[in-house]
């Protein structure tokens, strides 16, 4: 069997593993599986050295990303309005299968996805070395970021109309504290409610790029509206803070670091948390401080209440 038929036959039985999961309702498991599938097939579609496949295969290879990025998106937020069911995803199957042959029209109107938007858990892990290499002479100057697009002004949500006898949650994000705070391109913030099993209980945002950088400080200064009422929150949750940078060499966009607030924590009031390595694990079972250095996340909670 030669080397791209051995790549085909290795996509397609990733696909059956993530729709498998995605079917027995293992769902953190399925979107692990589609993200790292649809991170090799996006490396496929941007390989120039690769002439294993034609032009056309690649967008359609293109497209298949995107429709694995937009299941992970239904999976991860129950209160999608364009949501990507199972069965359409499976649709799909055949032409992963047979791209070789495949020549028919792609059954959903869908573009490809722009490489750095997907990023595969697992495929951050050893940027420390490359970040040190990549050590710039701006390091610890303090200057404002230059939006690089569009899809980096955020996507913060509203605060909830008010309910009586239930307590709304603001936690402005004020700043963060990093050894290379001024190396990082593009930081902002990725803020998720996750139950016990790290799964989502609200949809997750993205604050917009952040408005400066001094010293060994990254500062936001952005209110985040937490999109459930503080008592409807379940039992063991916690409230996720990823940050995130952009990798210029690698053409993606990183996690670097993560924190996060339990529920005996949302207390009104400024609060300082620390901050561990990633990948960021949502279940909080193998936690790994990021530096044994006095740098935090500094956060200020308001909590609103409609008596």
């Amino acid at each position: 069997m030669s080397d791209v038929n051995k790549t085909v036959q290795k996509w397609h039985a990733s696909f059956r593993k993530g729709t498998d999961f995605d079917s027995w309702g293992q769902l953190v498991e399925a979107i692990d599986e589609y993200q790292i599938l649809a991170r090799q097939l996006q490396k496929e579609v941007q390989s120039t050295n690769s002439s294993d496949f034609t032009e056309e295969q690649k967008k359609t290879l293109g497209k298949i990303a995107t429709c694995l990025e937009m299941r992970s998106v239904s999976l991860q937020c129950t209160q999608s309005k364009e949501e990507f069911k199972l069965e359409d995803l499976k649709k799909l199957e055949n032409i992963i299968k047979n791209i070789l042959t495949y020549n028919k029209e792609f059954p959903y109107d869908v573009q490809p996805v722009p490489l750095r938007k997907i990023l595969a858990p697992g495929e951050e892990e050893n940027l420390e070395l490359e970040e040190e290499e990549d050590a710039a002479a701006g390091a610890g100057s303090t200057e404002a970021f230059p939006p690089r697009a569009p899809a980096l002004q955020g996507t913060l949500l509203p605060r909830l109309p008010s309910e009586p006898g239930m307590t709304l949650l603001t936690i402005k994000i004020e700043k963060i504290g990093l050894k290379d705070a001024g190396q990082c391109i593009d930081p902002y913030m990725t803020i998720s409610v996750k139950d016990l099993n790290g799964i989502d209980v609200n949809p997750v945002q993205d604050t917009p790029v952040a408005s400066r950088k001094e010293d060994t400080y990254i500062h936001f200064t952005t209110d985040v509206e937490i999109q459930r009422h503080v008592e409807k929150l379940p039992k063991g949750a916690a409230i996720f803070f990823e940050f995130k940078h952009y990798k210029p060499k690698k053409r993606f966009t990183s996690t670097k670091c993560f924190a996060f607030l339990e529920m005996d924590e949302i207390k009104p009031g400024p609060i300082v948390i620390e901050l561990y390595k990633k990948p960021t694990d949502f279940k909080r079972k193998k936690l790994q401080l990021l530096t044994k250095k006095p740098l935090y996340l500094h956060l200020h909670q308001t909590l609103h209440r409609d008596s």
